[in-house]
This record gives C-alpha cells, sequence and structure tokens, in this order.
C-alpha cells in the first residue's frame, strides 16, 4: 500500500470531508482516505498499480472540490 497526501482546496465541514473521502473510498484500489478540513488535505492509503494520484485527483473534483495536482 502507498500512502499519499493531497492538498484539497474547499472544504469548510465534516460534511464536505464525508464527500471527499466517499468519493475516494469508491474508488477500487483505495483502501482507506482521511480529509481534514482545517489543513485542507486527505491523507489516502491506495494499491499505487490499481490507481494513481491522477485519478484521486479526479475523484476529488468529481466530488466538488480541487488539488493541487
Amino acid at each position: 500500500m502507498e500512502r499519499t497526501t493531497l492538498e484539497v482546496a474547499g472544504m469548510a465541514c465534516d460534511g464536505c470531508e464525508a464527500t471527499v473521502t466517499d468519493a475516494l473510498e469508491a474508488l477500487d484500489g483505495v483502501s482507506s482516505a482521511s480529509a481534514d478540513h482545517e489543513a485542507d488535505e486527505v491523507h489516502i492509503e491506495h494499491d499505487a498499480a490499481a490507481v494513481d494520484e491522477a485519478a484521486l485527483a479526479v475523484a476529488i473534483s468529481d466530488a466538488g472540490y480541487e488539488t493541487a495536482i
């Protein structure tokens, strides 16, 4: 498993954290995700062979938030 931390802009509350976490955990290859709106970041444990940072960024974008990759 690989651990990746991404900056996420636009999260303002626990509900935002849940939206980002749910979007990431729905991806095949992601075992867990933990978002922190106060730090503007999300920590993801994933299988790097199954899902890369670009796919993680797309999931975050599709959920309505911005990431810096």
